[in-house]
């Protein structure tokens, strides 16, 4: 075994440093590629497989695949070449940007074992991106009037080619007015400036068309043009006027990039470039139009420049801008609304609205597990979602409303079958193609006390020896639960029952805990035999459940009482007992008999007598068995005429109890005998008297010497095998069949000699019992047979046995009882039914009852929305007892339930505008969920609107520059207010303050809304006026009114030579990410050189600043002041780049540019996220410590620290993790696993990151663990036994064995073979065959008692595993034997021949007069070999007579001198077997005068006959007769018991048994006993049960249908254990069989 192990851990070493190898190999050996992008889809990457050092064949067995980190699968791997090829198209600038490295991660995956390759592959740039300006066309409006060197910055052109082949140089097309000058900026690159060279006039050239071309340094050299139109401004008094105002145009949500979407036409009625006219979006166009529309400037086309997603956005409004090139510029608006149309490209979401709760086990069927919800972007039938569950889900949906669903129960559910259930929840929607998702819900489910406790027997049998110490424990009774927690703990009790008319609690007591019993005083065997204890095993569940049990308790006798002197009647007394004996009387003269009882039983109770104390001690003898008092001699002139006996009487117990008697004896002359033979008629003595006694004391010692030699040498072997046993005879078996606790049948037997005592009681065992007790040696210590006899109660049904050896260890007892189930399903039915119906009106009421409050918008938190309680009909205690909550669909909580109150109450500010927009209706759904059991409700809250907003325009200050040249009537639209209030709440009117050169008119649009127009009254004069302040106020309809103003500025403008001037053209600041609203950033500063309003300057974020900017900075327009506005992200953005323009209020307006760098700073405010590299593969249970199971990697989007992330496993994990790379992470076996104690791991993974304060996710990894067939088939026995008739029928089946695998699938299925063994010298297989599927095994053909009696079969079991494993079983096959031979005469000799057998007889012979003896043997055994005879033919048959059972032929009569000299007897001798099998014998007698008699009373010594002679025959013939007679009723009785029980039995004498403990198959120790009669036979088998069997057998009645007792005695063998008992009764339903075995487990016994 210890060469086994080392080998083992050389294995597993072996095997532990490979997988180190492979791990160590896969951090260190990485591959790297270098390809230029673009490469076609197929091209080769590398050789993979021969850089990984795998082979082709590795390539498809192991499953090689790759996996992008960056989750695009821009490579695959050739299987057939192990290359790795583009996959698709790779484009750098999108991977990387402007980084100068790009690098694209891979991970190399392959499997079987599980291992993980790094490698990278390296995308070099190539030219195929040219320079591009953001804006194609570029217009510069400038006055004719500015100065020569003036510098106009361009915008910069784009490459996203990196190195030499991005932007190098630009260059303008050739112009007299214009140069192009280039200004390094700080970062290095150079910004484009066109430069004013020679002054503008309007008249000669009002427009100048210029492009700027950008190149960059790549081969071959590209470039990219920007159009730059020049226009000279002038007067301008006209706007360009569209066709329509609004436009309304319908695109689907896939459309492609570059469709055309519509057409804008505007016209202006001025003349030259004042009527030329240049379409933009709108100045406050947000990003999102930005980015997916453009419109050309020329022409007004808005085609699609990006991607369209219906359910980021339905509609674009787009403002769009017609500018005239006038000076300065007028401008015309219209909007364009777009209307997207869905298809269906988002799969459905399941949501869990609330967690599933455990569910207890009786649950009735509709019981809600988990709220649950379904959604889709998408609209119309691509939003409509289904949800279904897997077949043969015992859960089941019912929906409720508006896509929400309960899981409910669909069966009844048990917790001792699955404890857990993953439901696997699929959302399909309606659209084409159909789209669908899947969520796993687990259930767990919670136990119900509904499993009894079970004790481990029906009943126990407990031995207890009288005169015990009070206190002591008795015996340990235990059951167990298969409910867990407090359902599974169990308190034990006893039941209240009487004994004696006394409460059994006076007895005895129990601990509550282990189920220890305890006796509360000591116990007499004498007044108390057997009592029963009925205990109660309780659980700790609500309701409580019970079982009980039955504890027999047995006393046993120990020896406390001295024998009592019942004979002669004076010594009991306690006086002296006088007896006379006449002075002729001989050697053996019976003086007189002491007789003596003990209380005790069993060894207890046997007597011996020995003369203590003697006047001649050399005259008289006491015999030591029964007492009786003779004459040691003749008595002679010398003795004493009175005589004084002191005879002791000892018990066989221990410690020895004894007492003593004292006779006198007076001896007479002439004294008449007291004890005569009544027998004899004749007052003459003969001789041939004596010689009848002397033959009757020589059969009588013969028999008792043989049943004495017989028994010591049982005794001698069973003495032998107790010193390693414990007990020659029994064992204790832990096997019950059935029990009745009103009947007892008890058998008690030794066989350290002769048989000894044998007990018989019968009834009530609470009773007196009715008993039968034999003593047959004195050297017993326990009483060696007891046969407890059952009454003829009629719900008897089988007997309990219960043997006693000398040994208490070795005692045990056999029961059986019926036990009825109890009746509850009806009940547990109408119960389940009616708790259905109850969950399905809760569900039908969940469903329909729908409520709905209206409450008005900011009320205070705390306020009062409605008693929730009460409209759901449900009591306070239940907001607290089913965990009552509140979950709003929008997310935010803005309501929650006031427990004490049952009021649902506002838990937050309601902002209505903030909730529902414009929309005309506000309504708020909410869920209310409740627990045990759990329902959902659905309410809604109607948001009321009040007048809490004021119009409000978008820019307070309304700047507008009007040239003094504009014409009166002229009209310029202002900005319209916006008010969040709806209906009348909202705008409804615009006033103007007082103004003599300005009015307000209001112009009707299509939506029914007004836009005020300012409108000229008067000729401006700049040089009176410069600058006009008006004020525009918004009024609402509201009570009351509020009103909202906006500040305009009107400039009269003029001439503007000078830009804004910034300090720094790039600002940098940094910002923590966690920075709350409204912190300071930064103040921007800008100067003009120009005076009055020329030189005025405002800030404002660029044209194209992105929305993402805007929401979250905000800028002081005046003073420059930056603050934060909104929260900031950095895993969202990193940085902030913002342009700021300055402009002055000059006419035309100047601006300039600076640029604001804003760093965030990161903050641990991300969780670890563990991703699964590839899936868990199952692991077999032998695969040895480091073996792969799975790979992953853990991704933190904080960066630094707050990135670093760490791995735990639970302690005492069989896993491991090993780290790779990069966070990546191999999944390991620590050590071997067994898939028979856990088939699958549910593996949990805790990630924590480094960031102050740690944060922390946990991932379950599940690992099943597949089978190695690593355990052998299992036998439900170790061996067999197989009881099988002689003569049987070839073909037959004699048995079955069974044997079981722990493994599973093909390791589990098991064939059966029968071994190669001898029997007699031939092959076993010739005898039988077993069917290897099932192990039936046959006979081949018929077996004969008397040649062969017992063989064995060694039986295979073997499974399919591989490799196979095998177990071995042995089967023993005892032939029982039939009566198939008929008796054969051995005595007379000559008749045994087939001859007449000649015999002389005087004719002086009286009545009884012993002939001859025939005698006669049977080859068979048990019962078909007791013999009778019969006397079938006689000369005269009143003569003679043939004694039954002895053969014996003796005189009937005296024989007279009329009767013939001649006679001739047939005698007829017949077995008792079945069909009864005869054999004749003729005996001729002849009768003679004077012929000596042959057979002497050798006894006697004097010649002279007398009449004591007669006598002492005469009582020996007396004893012997009331002895044969007595026993002769006895089994008289049980026979026909026997007889009557039989016949639906078909035996009276065995029985099958299911229970073994202990067997030796070449040993065997049977009793066969029939209770019918008197006992009848005994048989005692010796020796190797497959030679001839010594054997002893006593016949004592015929009329015995089998053998009534049969002693199979063991040899001396030293591995034999202990005896196999039979006992055999003649009732069946009585019938029982003891035997015990060397094995522990439960045998199977059968008789065939």
């Amino acid at each position: 075994m210890t060469k086994k192990k080392g080998y083992r851990d050389w294995k597993c070493l072996a095997f532990w440093w490979n997988h180190f190898f492979l791990l160590w190999t896969t951090i260190h050996g990485q591959i790297r590629y270098n390809i230029p992008e673009e490469l076609k889809q197929g091209s080769v990457v590398g050789n993979l497989a021969k850089d990984l050092g795998l082979s082709l064949s590795e390539v498809s067995d192991r499953a090689l695949r790759v996996a992008s980190e960056a989750g695009e699968q821009y490579f695959s791997v050739d299987a057939g070449k192990g290359e790795l090829v583009v996959n698709d198209r790779i484009d750098r600038e999108a991977l990387c940007g402007q980084s100068a490295s790009c690098v694209l991660p891979l991970q190399v995956v392959v499997e079987n074992p599980l291992q993980s390759h790094r490698i990278e592959v390296e995308i070099r740039d190539i030219n195929d991106n040219s320079p591009k300006f953001f804006t194609p066309q570029i217009s510069l409006k400038i006055p004719e009037s500015v100065a020569l060197g003036k510098r106009f910055p361009l915008e910069k052109a784009e490459d996203p080619d990196v190195g030499s082949n991005s932007l190098k140089t630009y260059s303008l097309s050739k112009n007299d007015y214009f140069s192009l000058k280039l200004k390094e900026s700080k970062t290095g690159k150079s910004v484009p400036e066109l430069v004013l060279e020679k002054p503008l006039d309007r008249e000669k050239n009002a427009l100048h068309h210029l492009h700027l071309i950008a190149l960059d340094g790549g081969t071959p050299v590209t470039s990219g043009t920007c159009k730059i139109t020049i226009t000279v401004l002038d007067i301008n008094d006209n706007f360009p006027v569209f066709t329509e105002n609004e436009y309304k145009v319908y695109l689907k949500e896939n459309s492609t990039i570059g469709t055309y979407v519509i057409k804008l036409t505007a016209t202006d009625v001025d003349d030259g470039l004042n009527g030329e006219v240049a379409y933009f979006l709108g100045s406050r166009t947000p990003e999102s139009v930005v980015n997916t529309f453009d419109i050309n400037d020329m022409t007004g086309e808005i085609i699609l420049k990006g991607p369209l997603d219906y359910e980021s956005s339905r509609s674009f409004l787009i403002d769009i801008t017609a500018k005239d090139k006038g000076i300065p510029e007028m401008e015309g608006h219209c909007r364009v609304q777009v209307e997207l149309e869905d298809i269906n490209d988002n799969a459905p979401e399941i949501v869990v609205t609330s967690k599933p709760s455990p569910v207890r086990e009786d649950a009735p069927v509709g019981t809600v597990v988990a709220l649950i919800s379904a959604r889709d972007l998408d609209s119309g039938d691509n939003g409509k979602v289904t949800l279904r569950l897997p077949k043969n889900s015992p859960f089941t949906l019912k929906p409720s409303f508006s896509n929400n669903y309960e899981l409910l129960t669909n069966s009844p559910l048990d917790r001792e079958t699955s404890s857990e259930y993953n439901v696997e929840i699929t959302a399909s929607d309606s659209g084409s193609p159909r789209l669908s998702s899947r969520n796993v819900i687990p259930v767990t489910i919670s136990d119900v006390n509904d499993n009894p406790p079970l004790f481990t027997h029906l009943f126990y049998n407990v031995y207890v020896k009288e005169n015990s110490v009070p206190g002591s424990i008795l015996f340990s009774v235990s059951a167990s639960d298969l409910d867990s927690g407090e359902n599974a703990k169990i308190s034990y009790s006893i039941l209240d029952s009487k004994v004696q008319d006394v409460s059994v609690s006076s007895y005895v007591y129990i601990n509550s805990d282990n189920g220890s019993i305890y006796s509360m005083h000591s116990f007499d065997y004498e007044k108390l035999k057997v009592f029963q204890i009925q205990v109660q095993a309780k659980d700790q569940g609500s309701p409580s459940l019970s079982s009980n049990t039955t504890v027999h308790v047995f006393i046993l006798d120990q020896n406390d009482n001295a024998p009592a002197v019942i004979y002669p009647s004076s010594a009991a007394l306690g006086s002296l007992s006088h007896q006379r004996m006449p002075r002729s009387a001989k050697a053996g003269h019976l003086v007189t008999k002491v007789t003596a009882v003990d209380a005790d039983s069993g060894h207890n109770a046997w007597i011996s007598y020995r003369l203590a104390e003697a006047t001649d001690a050399s005259l008289f003898t006491v015999n030591l068995y029964t007492g009786e008092v003779r004459t040691k001699r003749a008595v002679s002139e010398q003795d004493d005429s009175s005589q004084r006996l002191l005879i002791e009487i000892k018990d066989d117990g221990e410690p020895v109890q004894s007492s003593t008697v004292t006779v006198s004896i007076l001896l007479e002359d002439g004294l008449h005998e007291p004890i005569l033979d009544l027998r004899h008629k004749v007052s003459e003595p003969s001789r041939k008297t004596g010689r009848i006694t002397l033959y009757l004391i020589l059969s009588l010692a013969s028999v008792s010497v043989l049943s004495l030699l017989t028994f010591l040498i049982l005794a001698v072997k069973c003495i032998r095998n107790s010193r390693s046993s414990g007990s020659c005879c029994m064992r204790r078996s832990d096997c019950d069949d059935y029990k009745n606790p009103n009947r007892n049948l008890q058998i008690q037997l030794n066989t350290d000699g002769p048989i000894k005592y044998v007990e018989v009681l019968g009834g009530d065992m609470l009773s007196q019992s009715q008993s039968f007790r034999s003593c047959m040696s004195p050297m017993s210590e326990y009483s060696d047979l007891t046969l407890i006899k059952p009454s003829s109660t009629t719900d008897f049904k089988e007997v309990i046995s219960v043997l006693d050896a000398s040994l208490p260890d070795s005692t045990w007892t056999f029961e059986s009882q019926q036990v009825k189930m109890t009746k509850g399903m009806i009940q547990r039915d109408w119960r389940w039914q009616a708790l259905w119906w109850h969950q399905l009106f809760l569900l039908w009421t969940t469903i329909n009852a729908q409520t709905r409050y209206s409450i008005p918008e900011e009320l205070k938190q705390g306020s009062v929305v409605g008693n929730i309680a009460k409209d759901l009909g449900l009591s306070l205690s239940d907001f607290f007892d089913r965990k009552l909550r509140v979950a709003s669909e929008a997310g935010e909580q803005y309501f929650s339930v006031d427990a004490g109150k049952g009021e649902l109450v506002v838990n937050d500010r309601i902002d209505r505008e903030a909730l529902c927009g414009q929309s005309a209706s506000c309504v708020l759904p909410l869920q209310i969920v409740l627990e045990n059991p759990l329902n959902l409700h659905r309410i809604e809250v109607d948001i009321k609107d009040i007048n809490d907003n004021s119009p409000r325009f978008h820019t307070k200050e309304l700047s507008l520059k009007i040239a003094e040249s504009a014409a009166v009537g002229t009209r310029f639209p202002l900005e319209v207010a916006e008010d969040f209030d709806v209906g009348g709440n909202s705008v409804k009117s615009y006033t103007l303050t007082r103004n003599e050169c300005f009015t307000l008119k209001m112009k009707e649009v299509e939506d029914g809304k007004s836009v005020p127009e300012l409108v000229l009254e008067k000729p401006l004069d700049r040089e009176k006026k410069a600058v006009h302040q008006l004020r525009l106020t918004a009024l609402d309809g509201g009570n009351p009114i509020l009103s909202g103003t906006s500040q305009i500025t009107v400039t009269v403008q003029d001439v503007n030579d000078n830009f804004p001037v910034f300090e720094k053209n790039t600002y940098k600041v940094s910002l923590q990410e966690n920075s709350v609203k409204d912190t300071f950033v930064i103040k921007i500063s800008a100067t003009d050189a120009d005076e009055g309003p020329n030189g005025e300057v405002e800030f404002s974020f660029g044209s194209r600043t992105p929305d993402s900017v805007l929401s979250v900075f905000d800028i002081k327009p005046l003073t420059g002041e930056i603050y934060l506005k909104g929260d900031l992200d950095y895993e969202k953005a990193s940085s902030y780049k913002i342009e700021i323009t300055a402009k002055d209020k000059g006419a035309p307006e100047m601006e300039s540019h600076c640029r604001l760098q804003v760093d965030v700073a990161d903050v641990n405010d991300n969780t670890p996220e563990i991703v699964l590299t590839s899936e868990p593969q199952p692991v077999r249970e032998d695969a040895p410590g480091g073996t792969v199971v799975a790979l992953l990697n853990v991704r933190d989007a904080d960066s630094g620290n707050n990135s670093k992330v760490n791995l735990q496993l639970p302690k005492n994990s069989p896993f491991t993790l090993k780290p790779s790379f990069s966070n990546n992470y191999a999944l390991v076996t620590r050590d071997f696993l067994d898939r028979e104690r856990i088939s699958e791991y549910k593996i949990e993974i805790t990630a924590t990151d480094s960031g102050v304060p740690s944060l922390s996710s946990k991932r379950i990894i599940p690992v099943k663990v597949t089978d190695v067939n690593d355990n052998a088939p299992e036998f439900t026995q170790r061996n067999y036994n197989v009881y099988l008739r002689e003569n049987g029928v070839p073909g037959s089946i004699l048995f079955s064995v069974s044997a079981s695998d722990l493994d599973s699938g093909e390791n589990a299925k098991i064939s059966y073979s029968i071994l190669d063994s001898k029997v007699q010298d031939v092959s076993v297989s010739s005898y039988v065959y077993i069917n290897s599927d099932n192990g039936s095994i046959y006979s081949m053909h018929s077996f004969d008692y008397e040649k062969l009696k017992v063989f064995q079969i060694q039986v295979q079991a073997k499974d399919q595993g591989s490799p196979s494993l095998s177990s071995n079983t042995t089967v023993h096959v005892f032939i029982l034997d039939q009566n198939d031979n008929a008796p054969a005469v051995i005595y007379p000799s000559s008749a045994a021949l087939g001859s007449l057998s000649h015999q002389r007889m005087p004719r002086s012979a009286k009545a009884g007069h012993l002939v001859t003896k025939v005698t006669a043997v049977d080859a068979d055994s048990g019962h078909n070999a007791w013999i009778s005879y019969r006397l079938a033919e006689a000369t005269d048959a009143s003569l003679f007579t043939v004694n039954l059972y002895t053969g014996e032929v003796r005189t009937k009569r005296a024989v007279s001198e009329q009767d013939d000299s001649s006679q001739r007897l047939l005698i007829e001798i017949k077995d008792d077997g079945e069909p009864v099998q005869s054999s004749t014998v003729t005996v001729s007698i002849l009768l003679e005068d004077g012929l000596h008699e042959p057979i002497l009373d050798l006894r006697h010594k004097v010649s002279e006959p007398s009449r004591k002679t007669g006598r002492i025959t005469l009582y020996l013939i007396l004893s012997l007769a009331s002895v044969s007679v007595l026993s002769l009723l006895t089994f008289l009785i049980l026979a026909v018991k026997c007889i009557r029980n039989s016949r639906s039995s078909g035996s009276c004498c065995m029985r099958r048994s299911d229970c073994d403990d202990y067997k030796n198959p070449n040993r065997n120790l049977q009793i066969q006993l029939n209770t019918d009669g008197p006992i009848k036979y005994v048989e005692v088998l010796g020796g190797d049960m497959l030679s001839q069997s010594q054997s002893f057998r006593s016949c004592m009645s015929p009329m015995s249908e089998y053998s009534d007792l049969t002693l199979i005695k063991p040899s001396s063998t030293t591995d034999f254990k202990e005896v196999i008992s039979v006992l055999d009764a003649s009732l069946p339903d009585s019938t029982w069989t003891f035997e015990s075995q060397q094995v522990s487990t439960q045998k199977l016994q059968t008789f065939v």
